[in-house]
């Protein structure tokens, strides 16, 4: 849970069952869920901008 909370994932906020899918996560899924999370928050802004002019829907 602490790579994920590193991450910026809402770890406290996560149900235990949420809990115990991430934490039965191979070292592979976890490295990709993060490596999404990543690129997700690296294009935040733009995909928030989108929102706001076309009120979201592209998304």
């Amino acid at each position: 849970m602490r790579e994920l909370a590193d991450a910026g994932f809402p770890v406290p906020s996560l149900t235990p069952e949420q809990r115990a899918v991430f934490a039965a996560l191979t070292p592979d899924e976890l490295a990709l869920v993060l490596d999404i999370k990543s690129r997700l928050d690296a294009v935040e802004p733009e995909v928030r901008a989108h929102a706001a002019v076309a009120g979201a829907a592209l998304f």
